[in-house]
Order: C-alpha cells, then structure tokens, then sequence
C-alpha cells in the first residue's frame, strides 16, 4: 500500500472543502503542495501569491521538518524509527505533544482512540506480523524516549494518522502567525480557520462525504474543522474499508461520518477519528470533557 492511498484514506473522509468567499478588493495568495503524503492548501487573504512567496517557502520548509517526526512511510522520521526499533531516544517536542493528546483522548473515549492500531493495519493489507500485540498501556514516553513495553516481547507499532494531520495544520497556522498574517485559511488534511478572508465575512467551509456530495456548508473564523469517515469508495465507486480500525473487539464502527468543530485542528482531529467508533451518548459523553468542541455532522451506520 502507497504513502498516498494510506493518507487518503483519512484525507478523502475529512473532505472538507474550502470555498472562501473573496471580495474583489481583496487579493488572496494561494499554495498547494503535500503534507504527510496527501493534498494540502492555504489561503492567504490581503497578499497576492508573488507577495506570499517567502511565507511559502517557510511554509515548505516546516512542512519537511514535521515531515521528519510523523511520515509512517519515511526513513529516518522519529515514527519510522520508534517502529522499526521499539524505542525513539530524545523524542520531539512535536511528537510529545501528540502523544499527550492522543492518551487524554483516548482516556476520553474509552479507549476507541487508540493509535497503537499499526499491526492491525498491516494484518488488513496482507503484512504478516506474528507475535504483535496492540494496546495503548503498553506505550511509554517522556522527554528522554518513547518505548513500546508489551508483553513477552511482541511486536507493536504506532501510527498517528488519526491526529498528526491536525497537529500539522496547526503547526502551519503558527508559522503564518509568526509571520503577522492573521487572516488566513489552511489545509493540511484538517481544516483551520483564522481571521476572515474580506472585512465583514467569515470563511465558508463545506463539509463533503465520502462519495463528493456536499451534505453541510458553514462559516468558520477561529476555528478548526476535521470529518472522518470509515467507509470511502475506491477506483470502481465501491465503498471499502473500514478504514478507521476498532482496535478491540469491544469497539465497532457506529458512524459513517463523523465532523467536529474545535479550538484547535489536532484536537478536531483526534475527535472525529475516535467517534466513528462511538455511539451519540458516547460522543456526548467524550466532547464532554474537551471545552468548546462540538459535532457538526454526524451520520450513524445503519
């Protein structure tokens, strides 16, 4: 399985597609590239592109260093190395912060976030893995190591699918903050809004389904969007997966769709990830205890 059809995966259900509403008085500087192997963008309003130039290239330049702690498919990054050892000496900062938030959600969310879920994913793509286990009590970390400490020496393994696109479009909102921009629109595979793209208007957002259809439209300004969707069609229309894997089998897919609005992209992110794998009161139930989050679509599995 290719980087970009793993990535998608996830990318294709939070398919949240900005449709910014520019007034003609206003130039708006745009970017595409990649960022951790899928489609990425950023709207910047009040600059022309030629103008946003420099921004772009700081832009690039974060975008390979985070590309250095969480690529699951690049050799050398910290994620890469924590699998292939079973230990990650001095982890980031970046990566810390991640994993501080992927246990409090996973807390949260009785433990249907959960990203030691890897050998589960490389069992579905035909990936023998023998003698591995998954569990998040079995993941240790602090500032000087991250250790996977299993039982009778299994094998185990760590993904952060689910959270570290969020946890990149924040980090990129920083670097345009840092850079005095405050009306600003970025898309990383999550989506956050800053500011507003016209005096007067807020950004407007539309939230699309696994098959393309648009099934909500809303404004954001400060805030962060993320939908997922276990369910997505391949090449011939037939939908597959799931693709956001119960990691016990207490856990069930109980959504199809699942779109959260939050303070941050990486929080939304690691929400609506989880809460495919929950039903309404369990979902209630998480939000609960993150201030300011809310569901904005929700479609139960029938």
């Amino acid at each position: 399985m290719t980087t970009l059809t793993r990535r998608r995966f996830l990318t294709i259900s939070a398919a949240a597609v900005a449709l910014p509403a520019q007034a003609a008085t206003v130039p708006m500087a745009n970017w595409s590239g990649i960022a951790l192997g899928a489609p990425a963008s950023l709207q910047i309003a009040g600059l022309t592109t030629e103008q946003a130039s420099p921004v772009f290239t700081k832009i690039e330049e974060e975008l390979s260093r985070l590309e250095q702690v969480f690529s699951l498919y690049k050799n050398g990054s910290e994620l890469s190395r924590l699998n292939s050892n079973g230990i990650l000496k001095a982890p980031s900062p970046d990566m810390l912060a991640v994993l501080s938030l992927a246990g409090a959600i996973h807390a949260a969310t009785n433990g249907a976030f959960d990203p030691t879920v890897q050998p589960l994913w490389q069992k579905s793509v035909g990936m023998k893995s023998p003698n591995s286990t998954t569990g998040w009590q079995h993941l240790r970390f602090d500032s000087s190591a991250v250790t996977f400490a299993a039982p009778n020496g299994a094998q185990m393994g760590l993904t952060l699918n689910g959270i570290a696109q969020g946890y990149v479009t924040d980090q990129i909102a920083a670097v345009l903050h840092d850079a005095g921009l405050r009306d600003v629109l970025v898309d990383m595979g999550e989506v956050l809004a800053k500011g507003s793209p016209a005096p007067g208007r807020d950004w407007n957002v539309g939230i699309a389904a696994p098959e393309g259809q648009v099934v909500e439209r809303l404004t954001l300004s400060d805030r962060a969007l993320a939908t997922s969707a276990p369910f997505v069609p391949n090449a011939g229309g037939q939908m597959t997966g799931p693709h956001i894997l119960p990691p016990t089998p207490r856990h069930k897919v109980q959504q199809t769709l699942v779109s959260i609005s939050a303070p941050t992209a990486v929080l939304a992110d690691g929400l609506s990830t989880a809460c495919c794998l929950l039903n309404a009161s369990q979902i209630n139930q998480a939000l609960s205890q993150f201030p300011d989050t809310r569901i904005v679509v929700r479609q139960e599995l029938s």
